[in-house]
């Protein structure tokens, strides 16, 4: 099994969105641009969303088992996927991409 880097890329706020259908709350998401995570397979790295380790947990653990080319040619790197997690109202984009060394 090897380690994953978990990037994040971009944090998006959908403004209306929040406005429409959301009920206020104080504080959202603690991700950084440019924060990186190294995840041990299945562990959740510290300081990583839970919500967010959810969405991405099964392609971690698919790359980190020497898995690769998610959906058929979908990265350009094969041994990589990007993915969101899961809030409609604030997506974060996260790029996981698998390395060379153990985990």
């Amino acid at each position: 099994m090897k380690k994953c880097r978990i990037t994040v890329m971009r944090k998006a706020n959908y403004q209306d969105l929040s406005e429409m259908y959301e009920n206020p709350i104080g504080h959202a998401c603690d991700m950084r641009e440019g924060q990186v995570f190294l995840a041990n397979g299945w562990e959740k790295p510290e300081g990583m969303c839970g919500s967010a380790w959810e969405s991405m947990s099964p392609f971690v653990m698919t790359l980190a088992y020497g898995g690769e080319d998610i959906y058929d040619g979908w990265m350009k790197n094969k041994k990589s996927a990007m993915i969101s997690c899961n809030d409609g109202f604030r997506p974060v984009s996260f790029l996981i991409e698998a390395l060379e060394e153990d985990a």
